[in-house]
């Protein structure tokens, strides 16, 4: 019984190679998205840990020419800490910030996601966090090409308050 057995598959030792383990403590990590399990080899003794998630098919960004890419989190971690250089918004804000982009968009979209609405979802993010940040995303995503652009996203923005 202590050993898991998937499809006829075992874990293997990292230390002997045997495949019979028995699972000595199982627990949620990652905030439930994976657990954690704690094993013993049963031929050699060594405890060793393994992690089980969901595997979700990989997400591709459509671009506005039509080609597609792979989605790549650093990308938009890159694109969020340009817009926040020299602000008040800690690294951890901004992965907390990513992490919940990237969730938004894995419950609305399971293989594609156009460019547009990562943008979209992104400077909804920013506004709410830091409307420096907010402009400056938004004058690149937008490709403001004029001062008169910069102006009325910022008086759109003084209009919601």
């Amino acid at each position: 019984m202590g050993r898991i057995v998937e499809e006829g598959l075992l874990m293997r030792c990292p230390k002997c190679g045997h495949q019979e383990d028995k699972v000595t403590d199982s627990r949620s990590a990652n905030d439930g998205a994976m657990i954690r399990r704690r094993r013993s080899c049963i031929r050699c003794g060594h405890r060793f840990t393994t992690y089980e998630q969901i595997v979700k098919a990989k997400l591709r960004v459509v671009k506005n020419d039509g080609r597609h890419e792979d989605f790549s989190r650093q990308k938009l971690v890159n694109g969020i800490e340009r817009a926040c250089e020299k602000r008040p918004v800690s690294a951890e804000v901004i992965d907390r910030l990513v992490d919940t982009i990237i969730e938004d968009i894995e419950s609305e979209f399971e293989r594609e996601v156009p460019t547009q609405v990562i943008g979209e979802k992104v400077m909804l993010k920013l506004e709410a966090l830091d409307e420096v940040a907010f402009v400056r995303f938004a004058s690149v995503y937008r490709r403001f090409r004029d001062v008169n652009q910069f102006l009325s996203a910022i008086k759109d923005m003084i209009g919601k308050e």
